[in-house]
């Protein structure tokens, strides 16, 4: 998935985009608020780690321009402000969520994988269709109740079709969201992924719309 750091602070920006990557994100990191607000109104991110504290313009600016655009994009809140009333400021101006500065990293990418699996319409930490069943957190497949080895990008198309079950996703969309800014994308990477997965997994799980893209029913 796709990941979206905005975050003025380098030390901390850099830890974050390191800790997201370790745990299976594709991660693009932004300074400031006006470059954040930009790139939301192009890029198709999973989720949005979100500074209130930004040069230029503010999270909650950055945030209140997204909602006003009616994009549903998971937003977290990092901030130094704790009382409650700058809670429900944050909430309120379309925050999903909220942690507060010093956090755990393996809070985040908890909370991360919560607001993603809510976004994609399920509650349940696993993700099952037919005899697959996907669990993020553990970052495990299983066939048949069988453990399956996939590589992280196989593993993450398999996660962004099945997050979308009954969806078509073109190859385009697909490398939105799998890769950041900067990452190489040969043209039949996502093509490739896919033989795979048939071949792991099932050789009817996935269905290629001819001309369109793929979709797991």
């Amino acid at each position: 998935m796709r990941i979206l750091i905005v975050e003025d602070d380098a030390l901390l920006g850099d830890a974050l985009q390191a800790g997201l990557k370790q745990a299976g994100y594709a991660v693009d990191w932004l300074r400031d608020g006006i470059a954040a607000d930009q790139a939301l109104t192009t890029e198709p991110y999973a989720a949005v780690v979100l500074d209130w504290g930004l040069p230029r313009l503010s999270g909650i600016e950055v945030l209140q321009r997204l909602r006003g655009r009616k994009a549903d994009i998971p937003v977290i809140l990092l901030t130094a402000h704790d009382t409650v009333h700058d809670r429900i400021q944050g909430l309120d101006s379309g925050a999903d969520d909220y942690l507060i500065k010093p956090f755990d990293m393996g809070e985040l990418a908890a909370r991360l994988r919560a607001l993603v699996r809510r976004s994609g319409g399920s509650a349940m930490p696993s993700l099952k269709v037919a005899e697959v069943e996907l669990d993020p957190a553990g970052h495990r497949v299983l066939f048949q109740s069988n453990p399956v080895e996939l590589s992280a990008r196989e593993f993450e198309v398999l996660h962004a079709l099945m997050l979308n079950q009954g969806k078509v996703l073109s190859r385009v969309q697909l490398e939105e969201k799998l890769y950041a800014w900067g990452d190489e994308v040969e043209s039949n990477t996502v093509e490739v992924h896919i033989h795979h997965l048939r071949r792991k997994l099932s050789a009817t799980l996935i269905e290629t719309i001819r001309g369109v893209g793929y979709l797991i029913r």
